[in-house]
Order: structure tokens, then C-alpha cells, then sequence
């Protein structure tokens, strides 16, 4: 059971999972399937049903923002997407000014799906661009193109759509430093709000992780990828978009606000196949498989395949982890909010010797990372675990 988290308050976010794809990229391990032949209309319906379930069982009183990715949302059809839509709006009530996001993919965009989204109040999309290298988009099993990638934002312009997002990963197979700058530049002169930039991360089970083990593909090295991020920095700086996470970069007042509710260890329903959500005291995560996650829905109960309750030691621990990985830090006032206590009574001979080594700041009211301690973020995250 999800039990409900006294020391907080009844604002939720939603997450919401479309595990379709057209086609299948080569490093992807999010849970995901093609199309082709998937029961998708009885997915959609079942998404809603679990929608209806646990809003029922967890009320939440206001929607901060609401977030469907995948997959790829935009490989459902209008008529798809508008049942989708429309039921998620019926269901989670939620105010248009606040933030919309679907994911799409370029060349997937019709005017047809974007008349729908817009329609049920969808203010922001993020784009899965990845790279302007069309050598490097086979290489990693993008069925898109640059000219895609032009293509969909002359069109989304035409329509007046500008709140756009698009993700880029960097430390490629054969990727260059140089390579990475020309594909950053055209990237920057799209000239849009928000930037999100990921080292490539070789994970089990992808075509990519074989291929590295069969001796079959090479990776950039540490400095080379090291090298890709400082140019990041350097020149969304110079543009005017600010690094407000370790990997994401903004004009002010664009920040991606559903990716901050986790930064700032906030709740969020997740609702899909393979989705994982966080309410009250507990997190949990759906059955990846579709007819796994199918099968409770169809005799009305939630596809919830684990659920961990968090002692108060882990949301502490986790409250540090996930704040530190905003360039603003924790904040002082929040965390004793939540927990009744100071980061400084839980972890004073900690901060001292992370601000000591130049890996921790502290300012009036935040703690953060400093430069060096971004570089090695995962070390300095270590030393926030607590002893049960």
C-alpha cells in the first residue's frame, strides 16, 4: 500500500507512457515496442482506466504538470492521440497555464496530431534530434535526418508552436570533439528555448552493449566526452541559456518545470506500461511488458509490480542526491520544511569535508555542487548516504 506522506502537500505531477516506436534505436533501453501489430487502442483505454484507479485511491487536490513520453507518443495516430488526450484532460484536472509536454520524434509530426495537441492544452514539446550527423543517426539506429529535424521546426514555426525542446547525446561511437561542435552549433541556431544534452550510457541489453562486448564499436574516451561537455557549457553560456541541471540548459523562465518535480523530489503519478511513480511515502513501477501490464487492468486493478516504502533516512538521502544535481543545490528552507530538521544537523561533518576538497558551496540559503564536484557528481553523492 501507498500510504500518504504527512510531510507533504497535495500538489502531483503526472508521467505518462507510450511504449510504441516505429523503430527501435540501437543504445534505447526505456521499455518500448514496435507498433506494428500492438493492441494500442486497448492500451490507450487501459491507460485511462489506471488513471481512474489510482486517482481514485490517491485524490490529489492540483496537477502541477503533466509529462507523456515514451517510446514515441507521436507514432500514435490523431485519432489515437485524441482519444489519449482527451481522456487524460477528462481525468486529471489541470490548468492550461501550467506545463504540457509530449514527446515526439522529427518527421513524425502531422498538422493533424499538433491541431490535436494543441487542442487539450499541450504547451511544450520535446524533440528527440540526438545528433545533425546523418552518418552518426544510422550508426545509432535514428530513422530520421537532419533535414527532418529543419523540416519539423519550419513547420512548428509556421504553426506558432515555440515552446520546443530538443535532446542531443554526445560521446557517440567515432564521434569527435570537433564533430560534436558543428552538431552543438546547429543545434544553438535553431535558437530555442530549452537544450537537454546526455553522454551516451551503454546499458544492458541494447544493441549498442553487445556490439561493445563483441569488440564491435568504439567509444570516445573519457576526455574527449569531457571535452564535448565543457563546449556545451561554454557556448549554450554565450547564447544565454543557463545550465540549471547537470544536462539541461535554458532561457530564463523555460525550465522544463515537470523535470524539476524530480529534482526537487517531488510527486508524480506514473502512469503506462514500465512507468514508475512516486506518492506519498512510497515509490513504485508498473509491469513493462504490454500484456503484463494489460492483464490487472482488464480485471480493474493496477498493474503496480513493485512498490518500496521509504524510511525517512531515503527521502533524506534522496532529497540531497536529486537537489544537488540542480546547479541552484538544495535548498535550506525546503529540506527543513519536509523533514523538521537542517541539512547541517544530518550531515555537518559531511559538508564540511565536501566544502574542504572544493566539491560542495555553501550560500545563504542553498547547498550546491561547485564545478569540480559536477564533474564527479556521482562520488560526491555517495558520501549523502546515511546509516539506517
Amino acid at each position: 500500500m501507498i500510504e500518504t506522506n504527512k510531510m507533504t502537500n497535495s500538489k502531483v505531477s503526472a508521467y505518462i507512457h507510450i511504449p510504441f516506436c516505429e523503430h527501435i534505436c540501437f543504445y534505447c533501453d526505456f521499455n518500448k515496442v514496435f507498433l506494428e501489430g500492438q493492441p494500442v487502442d486497448e492500451y490507450i483505454e487501459a491507460l485511462l482506466k489506471e488513471i481512474q484507479l489510482t486517482t481514485a485511491k490517491h485524490p490529489e487536490k492540483q496537477m502541477e504538470t503533466i509529462y507523456i513520453g515514451g517510446g514515441t507518443p507521436t507514432s500514435l495516430n490523431a485519432a489515437q492521440l485524441d482519444r489519449l488526450l482527451s481522456g487524460v484532460r477528462e481525468l486529471l484536472p489541470f490548468d492550461d497555464k501550467r506545463e504540457f509536454t509530449v514527446e515526439a520524434n522529427p518527421g513524425d509530426l502531422t498538422q493533424d496530431k499538433l491541431k490535436v495537441m494543441k487542442n487539450y492544452g499541450v504547451n511544450r514539446l520535446s524533440m528527440g534530434v540526438q545528433t545533425f550527423d546523418d552518418r552518426l543517426l544510422k550508426k545509432i539506429g535514428r530513422k530520421h535526418t537532419a533535414a527532418d529535424v529543419y523540416e519539423t521546426m519550419r513547420f512548428l514555426e509556421k504553426e506558432n508552436f515555440e515552446n520546443v525542446s530538443i535532446d542531443l547525446i554526445y560521446a557517440l561511437p567515432g564521434q569527435t570533439v570537433e564533430g560534436f561542435q558543428d552538431t552543438l552549433q546547429k543545434a544553438i541556431e535553431l535558437d530555442l528555448p530549452h537544450y537537454s544534452l546526455y553522454s551516451l550510457i551503454l546499458e544492458n541489453k541494447t544493441m549498442f552493449m553487445n556490439w561493445v562486448r563483441q569488440g564491435r564499436l568504439e567509444l570516445p574516451d573519457e576526455d574527449t566526452e569531457a571535452g564535448m561537455f565543457e563546449a556545451t557549457i561554454e557556448q549554450m553560456a554565450k547564447t544565454g541559456r543557463h545550465q540549471y541541471e547537470v544536462s539541461n540548459f535554458a532561457l530564463d523562465g523555460k525550465e522544463s518545470q515537470h523535470n524539476l518535480v524530480y529534482w526537487n523530489n517531488e510527486h508524480y503519478y506514473g502512469f503506462g506500461a514500465g512507468a514508475s511513480g512516486y506518492l506519498g511515502d512510497a515509490r513504485y513501477r508498473n509491469f513493462g511488458p504490454i500484456q503484463h501490464y494489460l492483464q490487472p487492468l482488464r480485471e480493474g486493478k493496477l498493474p503496480v509490480l513493485e512498490t518500496e516504502q521509504l524510511t525517512r533516512a531515503n527521502q533524506i538521502e534522496e532529497e540531497m542526491f536529486l537537489g544537488l544535481r540542480k546547479l541552484a543545490g538544495v535548498s535550506k528552507e525546503r529540506f527543513e520544511e519536509k523533514f523538521q530538521t537542517t541539512i547541517a544537523q544530518v550531515y555537518g561533518p559531511v559538508l564540511e569535508k565536501l566544502k574542504a576538497e572544493g566539491l560542495l558551496a555553501e550560500s545563504e540559503k542553498y547547498f550546491s555542487l561547485t564545478e569540480k564536484g559536477l564533474y564527479i557528481g556521482n562520488e560526491v553523492f555517495e558520501s549523502f548516504l546515511l546509516d539506517e
